[in-house]
């Protein structure tokens, strides 16, 4: 239906103006206190988008204090009376574009700024936020991010860490690029991601100031300070390339070192398979923690000693800079989607495998199959949503990147490497869903492949061996008895797949 425009007189026209408040003017609201992650609903905030974060900090070792300055640049994206930080430490002061701004602890970890007037949308935002504390000490259920070390302390942690030593947006929707800026005593270092930009020292202190240009998810984001062996070198392509060893890691020590110094090489052939490599730095770091996990922090991974106990372990190193395209440079939308960083990760170690003649891909995906019976709780997991409690589960790891060998049995290996290429083309720097991936694949192959995602990343149950060899898994070799037999009218038995030379190094990279 439609209504007749009338014009009103001067004085009912003052009095329409006054009612027809316009959207714009709408009343400020408070930021949302989550960005909606399904896993992790008090994860991130709403309401602004970080766009930098520069940070001043000084660490002693010996007392594991952290003093620091965060200068946050964002902009509002609505009208907004109040905003959430992600953030545990003590806070001495906050301002929003030079004004003190009111501020008072909420919830588990969130800070809550109000600032002295309201920001409408599209305004500019300059957050500092002074604050200080011993990370190591503060505690979220029993647990802290921050680990201490005999020389100093470490901040690399998944899904959430940040929040121990610096405010932010604490969720991978909202990157933005960083300068760390860490002072500490001259007998110890601070690594960081990125680059080393500058280094000077002054009266007992020495500050490290490293720059990530990039965009780069906050729990990328990484802190070690520490006594330290430091190698630098550069890629055939010329990046710059810090490794970085505790000199107490004992018997460990060159065996990390064997495995972490190969990182140029592993960046040069990965870049190869998934396309130019997305940063500005390479490297790895191996601090003196109790921890059996390693992590992509961006540009530079952490790993924990233990991943090198058996000796030298290069499979660690490939899956986290396979990360440094699947996870850091295309991060998850929600983490429900963590098998687009832990399936590809563990398919790089694959690809890896058969480059050294240690077992295809095809072999690892049969004999994964064929090692769990359809009674095993491994098949109980959906990879593509395996739940917050089981995020980092065996069958994200191990059944996750079966889908990708059966995907390249379906479409086919060119086809299939311009799959993964093209994904971190298309998606550098941004973020993604499982289902964007299952989409992509389908318009560049030309094939309908909900089928198959949905049989090895959504079921509940083992795949039948019928239903596996649909998608070229699982089908058994014949094995030498059975062939003999097979001549004197017996059927031929199927042999299991032999445990391909890499698997153990693959499993031992999996530990956490």
């Amino acid at each position: 239906m439609r209504h007749r425009l009338l014009v009103p007189s001067a004085a009912a026209a003052a009095a329409f103006l006054l009612l027809a408040v316009p959207a714009s003017a709408a009343e400020p609201k408070p930021g949302a206190p989550s960005i909606g992650d399904s896993y992790y609903p008090d994860a991130g905030n709403g309401g602004y988008h970080i766009s930098h974060y520069d940070l001043r900090l000084k660490y002693q070792p010996r007392t594991d204090l952290l003093d620091g300055t965060a200068t946050l640049t964002a902009t509002a994206t609505q009208d907004l009376s109040r905003f959430d930080l992600d953030f545990l430490l003590d806070v001495k002061e906050v301002l929003v574009n030079g004004k003190k701004a009111a501020f008072a602890k909420s919830g588990v970890h969130k800070l809550e700024v109000t600032p002295a007037t309201a920001l409408p949308q599209g305004k500019s935002l300059t957050i500092v936020v002074r604050y200080s504390g011993t990370p190591s000490q503060v505690k979220v259920g029993g647990f802290s991010a921050w680990q201490r070390t005999p020389d100093g302390g470490v901040a690399a942690q998944e899904p959430e860490g940040a929040a121990w030593w610096y405010p932010s947006n604490d969720h991978p929707q909202d990157k933005a690029t960083y300068d760390i800026s860490v002072s500490v005593p001259d007998d110890v270092q601070a690594i960081s991601n990125g680059v080393l930009a500058a280094k000077s020292s002054r009266l007992g202190w020495t500050r490290y100031n490293w720059r990530s240009t990039k965009p780069q998810a906050t729990y990328l984001t990484t802190l070690a300070v520490g006594k330290f062996d430091i190698t630098t070198d550069t890629t055939a392509n010329g990046l710059p390339v810090v490794n970085a060893y505790s000199k107490d890691l004992g018997d460990n020590y060159d065996s990390a070192k064997a495995s972490v110094e190969r990182s140029s090489e592993v960046i040069d052939w990965e870049s190869t398979v998934f396309g130019p490599y997305p940063f500005t730095a390479v490297g790895g770091y191996v601090p003196n923690v109790p921890t059996h996990f390693a992590l992509e922090t961006q540009s530079r991974p952490f790993y924990s000693p233990a991943q090198f106990g058996n000796g030298a372990n290069v499979s660690v190193v490939v899956h986290e800079l396979a990360h440094q395209w699947f996870g850091d440079s295309v991060s998850v939308h929600d983490w429900r989607d963590i098998w687009l960083n832990e399936g590809f990760a563990s398919y790089a170690q694959w690809l890896w495998s058969e480059k050294e003649n240690e077992g295809s891909a095809q072999q690892l995906a049969d004999y994964i199959y064929n090692l769990h019976p359809d009674t095993d709780a491994f098949w109980s997991v959906k990879p593509g949503d395996p739940g917050a409690d089981k995020q980092f589960d065996a069958a994200v790891y191990d059944r996750g990147p079966i889908a990708l060998q059966a995907l390249r049995n379906q479409v086919g290996d060119k086809v299939f490497f311009d799959i993964l290429k093209g994904w971190t083309t298309t998606n550098r720097y941004g973020n993604a869903s499982v289902q964007d991936f299952v989409k992509y694949a389908e318009k560049v192959s030309g094939k309908p492949l909900a089928e198959l995602f949905d049989t090895w990343l959504f079921t509940t149950t083992k795949p039948s061996a019928a239903e596996a060899a649909k998608w070229g898994i699982g089908v058994p070799a014949k094995s030498a008895a059975g062939a003999k037999g097979a001549r004197h009218g017996l059927a031929a038995s199927p042999a299991k797949p032999a445990q391909p030379k890499s698997w153990k190094q693959i499993q031992d990279s999996h530990r956490r």
